[in-house]
């Protein structure tokens, strides 16, 4: 290359790596890569500053890197090596460093970094040896589910005469693995779920690229077994579980029991507990152990109470650090909520007995950013009813101040939720007490039972046998029980709170597709929802936690704002980069949110003068004069041909319901047109198990018709499409 050039590179808050390379300016867009599909190349844009640099030759520089964490939450710097950006890869970094380029990020990010703890123990074969277990538990966790699972082979490990360890492989050098042969009877288990279209979840993709790119690793001597969790309704199912037992097995190690496939849509915990009681006697057989037979309870954590405290060390609601809401500091996360104010709280359906609603929350001096198609965190509380109610049942203080302590003190997690606490903040803020508990929490629980029927009920429910596996279908999951109501109706059973609070699931952040975009409203982010409410078989009313909680947060409160705690998911659900590629949307209900954002994205390009290709809109409601959503804002797009076609189908409103798909039908030769011969891109937003599912066949009925191909030609034009980047989807089930 002769002569080398001075680099600089800053990565921007919009995701983009600025690259002043000698006298050329390069700004790199920065797209976060797909999994399980053809990955999406980064975007180099070249920008030369005429009048501003001086211009020499041309400089040829092509950055083969990808982003790990598009929102970069998570920086780390090694300064000693000229500070290398979280995310890089590593062959990508030491590239780059060697060509002189210097990396650096915007303020708030980078005081992240600086905060980052850099003590913690990376080395799990170590933390094994030194606490004398052999069997370790990876879990992939995006709402909490697999984290779970993954304490309770921990600990189902002292049944059979073994000790386990779960661990987040965020929080260790994966490239141990190979060592784990080290330890006699050794195995790790992982338990990995499938996130969005197929992609790990944020805490398991740093092991995924390793995974992906260390081809020459020998895991030869590694036992493993994979227990995955996902969804049917979704097209790669289980996508993430299936590779890392595949990828393991071609990198040498050996595994000792089949890959479990748990689906969400159906009972994921009686694919568990299946899985699970053919798996331990398979370990048994394989190392030559028998079970101890001890069934009795075993505790992770033990009480403490306190009598005198000061009350500003106690936590309230936080999620990370002590007194965070009060003081807030950015960059804001998972586990640094920003307290966003509300600023609207409106209903959105003229009629009906449903309640739809659209919020706005203020994030001005936040220094949050956000694109159309990302997703907004938000970290509901229960309701105080159904806490008081717990608190009476047991006959307890909720507001006594307590700390869960981890009796393995080697452990990481030293706590289930934040402590010292009380038991009211621990049911209001970080527990679930809101869903059917899992069987595990049953048979825990079962001891305490003073009449034997009970006792027999809940170990009954918690088996594998046909029998439990119908009462507990039946009794927990088709009647809704939440463990309030399990108490309520078991009076024998008295269990001590704290072994409860031990027991119970984290409450987890809700996910909303954003309704607005940050080019029109840079300082309010917009939520649109539906009220969750329902009836169950024993006559109780069960309410949605975050609906019914969003719903009560008026604007001012007794004279105080009402505010969100927080934080932005980056989403790969994003408008295409050209302008001019018309977009085709779909989304009836709730399914409209991302939309909103786009349109008005759309709207505010075609002020600035851009070339914008056709915006095409399908959406659907039950009734045109009860819930059609946002039905001024559309009206007022399209009369302003920013909405190119606006079709609405009232489902309700006639003897034969109309749907979505039935309208895409209507219009098939534009819509062919449009996808066949402009490059259009398609969205789709809402119901996964039904309207994504219906939607697609409407289109591949329409590929095979109009484009003359055979069923399973249309069904791979489709899913090129995908491929490409041109078929996104935002669905929930």
């Amino acid at each position: 290359m002769g002569k080398p050039v001075s680099h600089h590179c800053v990565l921007t808050d919009h995701q983009k790596l600025l690259c002043v390379c000698g006298d050329q300016l390069l700004l790199v867009s920065v797209k976060q890569q797909h999994t399980g599909r053809e990955r999406v190349q980064s975007e180099l844009e070249p920008y030369i500053l005429k009048g501003v640099l001086r211009v020499s030759a041309l400089l040829d520089l092509v950055l083969l890197f990808h982003l790990e964490a598009a929102d970069c939450r998570r920086p780390a710097f090694d300064f000693e090596r000229g500070g290398l950006l979280h995310g890089l890869t590593r062959q990508c970094a030491t590239g780059l460093h060697a060509m002189g380029c210097v990396f650096s990020l915007p303020e708030d990010r980078r005081d992240a970094a600086e905060r980052a703890p850099t003590s913690r123990e990376t080395s799990f074969i170590e933390k094994m040896k030194k606490t004398g277990k052999n069997i370790i538990v990876f879990y992939g966790s995006q709402t909490g589910t697999a984290e779970e699972f993954s304490n309770r082979l921990s600990k189902d490990a002292q049944r059979y005469g073994m000790k386990g360890m779960a661990a987040d492989p965020e929080e260790y050098d994966m490239g141990e693995l190979s060592r784990l042969s080290e330890i006699n009877n050794s195995l790790a288990i992982f338990c990995m779920a499938t996130y969005g279209e197929g992609d790990p979840t944020d805490n398991a993709q740093d092991f995924y690229d390793w995974l992906q790119e260390n081809d020459d690793e020998d895991l030869t001597g590694l036992n493993y077994t994979v227990f995955s969790l996902g969804n049917k309704t979704y097209e790669h199912y289980n996508a993430m579980g299936k590779y890392v037992d595949k990828r393991l097995e071609e990198l040498g190690a050996k595994r000792i029991f089949d890959l479990g496939l748990g689906d969400d849509d159906g009972n994921l915990e009686e694919d568990f507990v299946s899985w699970r009681e053919q798996f331990w006697p398979a370990v048994c057989e394989h190392f030559g152990v028998e079970a101890l037979g001890d069934e009795s309870s075993i505790r992770q954590y033990e009480l403490k109470e306190f009598t005198d405290i000061n009350m500003n060390k106690v936590f309230t609601g936080e999620i990370g650090r002590l007194k965070s809401f009060e003081v807030q500091k950015p960059p804001f996360d998972s586990k640094n909520p920003f307290m966003a104010p509300v600023t609207v709280n409106r209903r959105l359906n003229k009629a009906g007995d449903r309640h739809l609603m659209h919020l706005e929350l203020d994030i001005t001096g936040s220094k949050i950013r956000y694109e159309s198609g990302d997703h907004v965190a938000v970290f509901p509380t229960n309701d105080s009813a159904l806490v008081n109610k717990l608190g009476q049942v047991l006959g307890v203080d909720l507001d006594l101040v307590i700390s869960l302590n981890n009796l393995d003190e080697e452990s990481n997690k030293k706590h289930p939720f934040p402590c010292p606490t009380t038991y009211r903040t621990a049911l209001t803020h970080y527990l679930d007490i809101s869903h059917p508990p899992r069987t595990n929490v049953l048979y825990e629980l079962a001891q305490y039972a003073s009449d034997p029927k009970d006792q027999e009920n809940m170990r009954k429910m918690a088996s594998s046998s046909p029998e439990g596996k119908a009462l507990y279908q039946s009794w927990v999951l088709e009647s809704c029980r939440n463990i309030l109501a399990i108490l309520e109706d078991m009076p024998s059973l008295k269990p001590p709170i704290d072994h409860l609070c031990e027991l119970l699931p984290r409450l987890q952040a809700r996910y909303y597709s954003i309704a607005s975009s940050s080019k029109v409203h840079p300082n309010s982010i917009h939520i649109c929802a539906v009220v969750v409410e329902y009836q169950t078989k024993t006559g109780r009313v069960n309410k949605g936690v975050a609906t019914n909680w969003l719903k009560n947060k008026l604007v001012t409160d007794n004279g105080h704002k009402a505010t969100v705690p927080m934080y932005i998911r980056k989403s790969q659900f994003r408008l295409p980069f050209k302008a001019s590629n018309p977009v085709i949307m779909i989304g009836p209900g709730t399914g409209i949110a991302p939309f909103m954002g786009f349109i008005q994205e759309r709207g505010w390009l075609k002020e600035q003068g851009k070339d914008v290709g056709e915006t095409v809109l399908y959406y659907g409601c039950r009734h045109k004069m009860e819930d059609y959503l946002y039905q001024e804002e559309l009206e007022e797009a399209e009369q302003k041909v920013v909405i190119t076609q606006l079709n609405v189908a009232f489902s309700r409103d006639q003897e034969h319901k109309v749907y979505v798909q039935h309208l895409l039908k209507n219009n098939k030769e534009n819509l062919w047109k449009l996808i066949h011969l402009e490059n259009a891109h398609i969205y789709v937003c809402g119901d996964a198990r039904n309207m994504a599912k219906d939607v697609q066949t409407a289109l591949h009925e329409i590929a095979e018709e109009l484009g003359d191909m055979t069923r399973t030609q249309a069904t791979d034009y489709i899913k090129k499409l995908m491929t490409k980047g041109r078929y996104s989807q935002d669905v929930w089930s």
